[in-house]
């Protein structure tokens, strides 16, 4: 299977703002992490960002190559990702190593509920754009659909 580069980036982009979006409702602050991010590496804003949504779209892309692998209807694949990789890399390796504890209950007793609330919604256009496309008889090889004799009588 071939990752659709495409749809996989827009995917991501497309995930990180909703994850902005969510953010942005639930804390009031829009960039958040773009502007710590941006602070941390001495970046800036602009850098912060950049990383950012560039982060969003690797992990577009690296679900697009472990989603065959996957198991459970497509929206259970999306679903069941974006909770992994928010535990192991955000609530065990991210948060902590801001200071914050694990899963950020150190800054704010409510810090697990919103991040994995925000990567709930980034997996909506990964579940949306990523899933397999139907195979059609126009798309699918003439002996797949209608198998010949290899011998004609």
């Amino acid at each position: 299977m071939k990752i659709n580069w495409f749809k996989s980036i827009l995917a991501g982009l497309i995930g990180t703002v909703l994850f902005d979006l969510l953010g942005l409702i639930l804390t009031g602050e829009w960039w958040d992490l773009p502007t710590l991010l941006g602070a941390k590496l001495g970046v800036g804003l602009v850098g912060g960002v950049f990383g950012h949504y560039s982060n969003g779209a690797a992990i577009a892309v690296i679900y697009a190559a472990m989603r065959p692998s996957l198991f459970g209807p497509n929206w259970f694949r999306g679903v069941s990702f974006v909770t992994a990789q928010t535990v192991l890399g955000v609530w065990l390796f991210m948060l902590p190593l801001l200071g914050a504890g694990i899963a950020g209950i150190d800054a704010n007793p409510l810090l697990p509920v919103i991040s994995l609330s925000r990567h709930l919604v980034f997996a909506i256009p990964l579940i949306i754009l990523l899933r397999p496309a139907t195979v059609t008889a126009d798309d699918a090889e003439p002996n797949a659909i209608n198998p010949t004799p290899i011998h004609e009588s």
